[in-house]
């Protein structure tokens, strides 16, 4: 029997950021769980071997002022945050709604 280590490091990362900290109630949840999971791991995330990077290409915001305000954002049910500067955010969460 042969291993699959990018699945297997997959399903740690998942297990330790997400599952270990949360009761699944049924599958609906659980798909929920990981569908959102899946969202915050591409975009939200950061990895060393991307450079501290996004899969997804998450753009760096940019501080134009000195004493700029950041922001928390609750990811997960609040598990885990996103961290950006307020007008930042304030611009993405628009154009979330503005798509969905």
């Amino acid at each position: 029997m042969f291993s699959n280590g990018v699945a297997e490091r997959c399903v740690g990362n998942c297990r330790r950021d997400l599952l270990d900290h949360v009761i699944v109630l049924n599958e609906r949840h659980l798909k929920r769980l990981m569908n959102e999971y899946v969202r915050y791991y591409h975009e939200d995330r950061t990895h060393l071997g991307l450079n501290k990077q996004t899969p997804g290409g998450r753009e760096i915001a940019k501080c134009r002022e000195a004493c700029s305000n950041v922001v928390s954002i609750p990811r997960l049910g609040g598990l885990h945050h996103r961290y950006d500067l307020a007008a930042w955010a304030r611009s993405q969460i628009n154009s979330e709604q503005n798509r969905g």
